[in-house]
């Protein structure tokens, strides 16, 4: 009788055994043939469909920029206040050509727009990358995505509300006494977007470290082993895409190299797991 159980579960484990192999061939052979779709249609179809999703995202910013375009000055007057806070009692913004003070509003108001259709531009390159991939890469690509429109928006709120100001308050901190502070407010929304953007992306550095640990490009081993050199190319980074000031260039390696370490600490929680089934699937083998 214990015989007969035995058997009867071992094979219940071949039966679930062969489930598993069956779902995961069906999962390959679904993918393989979406793939196979894909690569027996002409290229015309895929820029077709590039083209397809490209008119959407840019109706989607026209959309938001006509409706945020009555709001241009005040946009203007959000961005600019923590340099006029900055400003000696007796100096101003300036505009040193006749289309600025038209232009500089509608191209900050252009970036807003862009800035809140990020999560749906996203969700077009998504839709036009996704058939191309298999079940398993969609699982990971959809929190990717999701983490990495959070982390967009987190840089660029720490570029204004903590960034910005500090930057400004050095430059006119340190200007000589017999000059007069007067920002242009075309040269100064150049230089708000670029530090804006620098931020924006600086955050994403968790998910490109992930992602390419997850790939298979590089390994947890070797960037622990490469954390001084990278710790070092984190401040050159940030002494090249920053103003030429000591705060601008700190507060952004300082940040690159904690978002390099989260990077590094989510990669060790999800990929652990694999050293013990590889572990789980050597025991079961030398029982059987």
């Amino acid at each position: 009788m214990g015989l007969f159980k035995h058997t009867k579960s071992r094979q219940e484990k071949l039966t679930g055994s062969d489930k598993e192999t069956t779902t995961d061939s069906m999962d390959k052979h679904e993918s393989t043939d979406a793939l196979s779709t894909m690569a027996d249609m002409p290229i015309t179809e895929h820029l077709i469909e590039l083209r397809r999703h490209l008119i959407k995202i840019c109706v989607a910013v026209l959309i938001i920029f006509l409706a945020l375009v009555g709001f241009s000055r005040e946009l203007y007057n959000l961005l600019s206040d923590p340099l006029v806070a900055q400003l000696p009692a007796n100096s101003t913004m300036i505009a040193t050509d006749i289309t600025s003070n038209f232009m500089a509003p509608i191209r900050l108001t252009i970036f807003v727009a862009a800035f809140f259709a990020m999560p749906y531009i996203l969700y077009q390159i998504w839709s036009f990358v996704a058939p191309g991939l298999y079940k398993k890469e969609k699982k990971i690509a959809i929190p990717v995505l999701l983490s990495s429109i959070f982390l967009f928006y987190s840089g660029v709120a720490f570029a204004y509300f903590i960034v910005l100001k500090g930057v400004l308050k050095f430059f006119i901190m340190f200007a000589p006494q017999n000059v007069l502070p007067m920002t242009d407010i075309d040269s100064y929304l150049s230089f708000a977007l670029k530090l804006f953007m620098v931020f924006g992306l600086t955050f994403e550095i968790p998910v490109v470290t992930l992602l390419l640990i997850l790939v298979g490009v590089v390994s947890i081993q070797s960037l622990e082993d490469k954390r001084r050199y990278i710790i070092v190319g984190c401040f050159a980074v940030a002494a090249v895409v920053t103003p030429p000031d000591g705060v601008s260039m700190l507060m952004l390696a300082i940040p690159m190299w904690l978002l390099f370490e989260l990077g590094l600490f989510l990669a060790k929680v999800l990929i652990k797991e694999e050293p013990n089934a590889a572990l789980s699937a050597n025991t079961a083998s030398s029982k059987t």
